[in-house]
């Protein structure tokens, strides 16, 4: 026991240490003029934080750690003055020309800014500020002081990985071994079972397309997963069965987009995924003019928890007392045919023995969710991602994934979001405007 207090007393030592000198190493990059010398303390920063995210996890009892104390330090001396932001902003309001303004923004910024784009110039400094954010919001929901903090690298991010610097690949089977590793651990909508799974989903009737930025060559950010298919798919396991034979290119009229998995949790936020869509939508299209449909197969994630929570339909944003009456009785249709208890649609038998009043009574309150509730800040995140890229909602689908997190996330319901090339604009413009662009089969069900 004794000898584990020396241990954990030299443990605080070290990080006390170690943080005095990565500070102090902040500090002196950001007085800094000269480029070699800043360059030099920006990779030392750099070596100093992978060390400092590597140790991360380690605790000594309730003492916050040593990055979380460098969290401290960025958020409380690394933000702007309030007596010169306040002077600046007089000034301006008083005089409101272009010189005041620029010295309000100058005032402003906080200097954790400047300094996180130094370290960015450092070899490996872009790979360390994202793991570094990663770090940031995994403590945030406890530490709401670091908001700033987090903003202004949100911020930085979104500007350094615009899609204009990215690049699109296409994945394929003679992509290098570490890559083609990467897309097994990164998927994240519909597991990867080894290498026959990926390299089926690697075959002439599939596509898989990724983004890169330049700092991080071989890191893919972001990829989706593309079936190529002769109509709109209805269900996912024979999209993902390694043994299903491929089609042969005249077969294909319709491309599904199945799966999108971001690879960067740092980069949450960051807007990749809608160009990615309208990216790899354009390259098929280039390369095989005879599609004509771009939709998805999409999962429903915060349905049932939804459906669960909800018991009266007035209570949604934007219905009416007709459709409200109407979704009471098909709620109760629906919970009558399941025993009394919603809940039971996780389970496989509930769906056998569903008749096709309650099959449909459950569309019913599907379509309520994704129409009325995806535009509010509650909305299901996968709708409020598709819809607010521009497609529109197209169909609903009965057993689409009857996998046990189908089942349990949605009831086993998916989606089919449509994205009509020539009207992505006016569907994206009426979402932003609280409407969700909808099918007349979906209409239908309300």
């Amino acid at each position: 026991m004794l000898v584990d207090h020396f241990r954990a007393a030299a443990r605080r030592m070290g990080d006390a240490q170690d943080l005095r000198a990565l500070s102090a190493d902040c500090a002196r990059l950001l007085s800094q003029r000269g480029e070699a010398s800043s360059t030099q303390i920006a990779r030392q920063i750099v070596e100093r934080l992978q060390e400092l995210l590597a140790e991360s996890g380690r605790k000594d009892g309730a003492r916050p750690s040593a990055l979380e104390r460098f969290f401290d330090h960025l958020a409380e001396d690394y933000s702007p003055e309030p007596a010169s932001v306040l002077a600046s902003a007089q000034a301006y309001a008083a005089q409101p020309d272009a010189a005041h303004l620029i010295a309000l923004i100058e005032r402003a910024e906080p200097p954790r800014q400047e300094l996180f784009r130094r370290i960015n110039r450092a070899p490996g400094g872009t790979a360390a500020l994202i793991r570094l954010r990663r770090a940031l919001l995994d403590r945030l929901p406890k530490r709401p002081e670091w908001r700033a903090l987090e903003a202004d690298l949100l911020h930085l991010l979104s500007s350094w990985f615009n899609p204009g610097f990215l690049e699109m690949r296409q994945v394929s089977w003679r992509s290098p071994a570490q890559l083609l590793e990467q897309i097994i651990h990164h998927e994240a909508v519909h597991e990867i079972d080894g290498w026959d799974d990926l390299r089926r989903r690697l075959l002439p009737d599939r596509r898989c397309f990724a983004f890169f930025h330049p700092q991080l060559p071989e890191e893919p950010l972001i990829f989706v997963e593309v079936a190529l298919l002769p109509e709109m798919a209805a269900a996912i396991p024979p999209l993902i069965d390694k043994k299903s034979p491929p089609l042969s290119p005249e077969a294909f009229k319709v491309a599904v987009f199945y799966s999108i998995s971001n690879c960067q949790p740092g980069l949450k936020g960051v807007s990749l995924g809608n160009f990615l869509i309208k990216r790899v939508a354009e390259e098929l299209k280039a390369e095989l003019p005879q599609l004509k449909t771009f939709c998805t197969l999409s999962p429903i994630p915060g349905f049932m928890a939804w459906l669960l929570a909800t018991p009266d339909a007035a209570a949604v944003p934007g219905v009416k007392p007709a459709l409200a009456e109407r979704m009471a009785a098909a709620r109760e249709a629906l919970v009558a045919a399941c025993g009394g208890e919603l809940s039971s649609l996780a389970q496989a038998a509930t769906h056998a023995a569903l008749p096709k009043p309650a099959q449909q009574a459950l569309l019913q309150w599907a379509a309520l969710y994704l129409v009325h509730q995806s535009p509010t800040a509650g909305g299901d995140p996968v709708a409020r991602f598709h819809l607010d890229n521009g497609a529109r909602l197209e169909r609903l689908n009965l057993q689409g994934n009857p996998s046990p997190k189908g089942l349990k996330q949605a009831a086993g319901l998916m989606v089919n979001y449509l994205y009509d090339l020539a009207h992505i604009d006016a569907c994206h413009d009426r979402f932003v405007h609280g409407e969700v662009a909808h099918s007349r089969a979906i209409g239908r069900l309300l």
